[in-house]
């Protein structure tokens, strides 16, 4: 880094591949955690930049502590971040980095339409879908699950689904097929607001180092 920070920031970060791939992208920048995650079971890290820790949550929590200042950044996926809705975050930078696709899928060679009731949608991307199903003039249910997604439509729970799709194996296994890309995905930095007024100088060094190595 090209100066050193001496105000206390706090980072969380998504557990997963997300953390897999920002840990390489802070360490080009001079920040390590001083502990083995293979090993640790610590969520909250420290790093060899005293001042700088990393704390490991889900990804759906982060905008959370982040809008709430347990937090002063977050690295999480766009798709989190449109489904949290909050205007009280910055997105200063996209990190490229986790990159998929918000898709919607249905079992392969199922007909598209359903004219006797309304299309029926199985997906943790409630508000996602529902704006994206706004925006074209039509109505569905939305069923919310967490997990196991590709099971509902085998099972007539829904007709199809919207879900986060990276090589798309896994629905392929399952018989669907994607349709329809509603989302390109990756992993974006939100900032504090007040954060960014009070630790302004540490956040703005941090962002401008990260423009360099991206």
């Amino acid at each position: 880094m090209s100066r050193q920070m001496k105000q206390n920031l706090t980072i969380a970060i998504s557990k997963g591949r997300i953390l897999k791939e920002a840990l390489p992208l802070l360490s080009k920048i001079g920040i390590e955690p001083v502990e083995d995650l293979n090993t640790s079971r610590k969520l909250i890290l420290q790093t060899n930049r005293a001042p700088i820790q990393v704390v490991v949550i889900r990804a759906t929590d982060v905008p959370t502590y982040v809008e709430y200042g347990a937090a002063d950044l977050g690295i999480t996926g766009k798709d989190v971040l449109m489904e949290h809705g909050s205007d009280q975050l910055y997105e200063p930078l996209d990190l490229k980095i986790a990159p998929c696709r918000l898709m919607l899928a249905q079992i392969k060679g199922a007909t598209q339409y359903l004219p006797q009731r309304r299309l029926r949608i199985a997906t943790k991307y409630v508000n996602i879908t529902q704006q994206y199903f706004n925006q074209r003039g039509e109505q569905v249910e939305l069923i919310k699950l967490y997990g196991s997604m590709e099971l509902a439509p085998l099972v007539g729970l829904a007709d199809r689904i919207v879900d986060l799709v990276d090589t798309g194996n896994t629905l392929k296994a399952n018989g669907l097929e994607p349709t329809e890309l509603i989302l390109p995905v990756t992993s974006r930095l939100v900032v504090n607001k007040a954060s960014m007024k009070m630790k302004q100088a540490a956040i703005l060094q941090l962002v401008t180092d990260l423009k360099e190595v991206l």
